[in-house]
Parts: structure tokens; C-alpha cells; sequence
């Protein structure tokens, strides 16, 4: 394959993220919304890690912003999200 037309690292592990990101809300739709939710916000976990470590000219579509702004947003959210499936309490 011509090397201009294979993806980035960053674009490979976006995909995966998307992936990721689309199980969970199959997960959370056959109602176990805790898991779902879990997988969705570890996918973001994995984006934010992987947007910290690859190099910039290989991030792909990981890259949006600036790297820290990144970072930033996807570790947060996705730690808020698998935190948010811990210790919501189970309902009656």
C-alpha cells in the first residue's frame, strides 16, 4: 500500500476508540447501562493516553487541539464516566 495512503497510528487508534465508544452504547441500550457506560469511558481513557504519548505528526484524528487541551478533556471525561458507573448506586 502506498505509503500516503495508509492511516496514522492516531487515526487507527481513533477508530478503535469510535468502536470502543459504539459497544458501550449497544451495552447501555440492552440495559446494562453500567458496563456501557464503563467501556465508553475507558475508550476515552485509551484516546487521552494515546494522544499524550504519540507523536504529533502521527496523532491522526486524535489531534483537535493543542496536546495538552487533548489530554486533558479525554482523561477527564473519560475517568468521570468509568467513576460515574462505580458509585451510582443500584436503584430498586
Amino acid at each position: 500500500m502506498n505509503r500516503a495512503l495508509r492511516p496514522s497510528f492516531g487515526s487507527v487508534l481513533y477508530s478503535a476508540v469510535v468502536v470502543t465508544t459504539l459497544i458501550g452504547l449497544a451495552l447501555v441500550a440492552l440495559g446494562s447501562w453500567r458496563t456501557g457506560v464503563g467501556v465508553c469511558g475507558g475508550g476515552l481513557v485509551a484516546a487521552g493516553v494515546g494522544r499524550a504519548v504519540i507523536p504529533e505528526k502521527t496523532s491522526g484524528l486524535l489531534r483537535v487541539r493543542r496536546r495538552a487541551t487533548d489530554v486533558i478533556i479525554m482523561l477527564t471525561l473519560g475517568i468521570a464516566l468509568v467513576v460515574l458507573a462505580a458509585i451510582v448506586p443500584d436503584q430498586p
